[in-house]
């Protein structure tokens, strides 16, 4: 099964070689057919510590890191 890729947003970088990523996804709701946003913050593992707040990434699955740590930031979107 292929590795899931998301783009997001970086929003903390606090945590050394971690960043908290925003996904933002848009769909029409199913009644009223008008276009929601919703978005999901993800935990990704970021070895050089070379992400910072508000840059644009690019994140990949990956087998489980730590308690919350899923994901490995893949590269930066221009």
């Amino acid at each position: 099964m292929p590795k899931r890729i998301l783009q997001g947003t970086v929003v903390s970088d606090k945590n050394d070689k971690t960043v908290v990523v925003r996904v933002e996804r848009r769909f029409a709701h199913p009644i009223l057919q008008k276009t929601v946003r919703r978005s999901k913050k993800y935990k990704a593992h970021d070895e050089s510590n070379q992400f910072k707040v508000g840059d644009l990434v690019s994140i990949e699955e990956c087998a489980p890191i730590s308690k919350d740590k899923r994901w490995t930031v893949v590269s930066a979107q221009s």
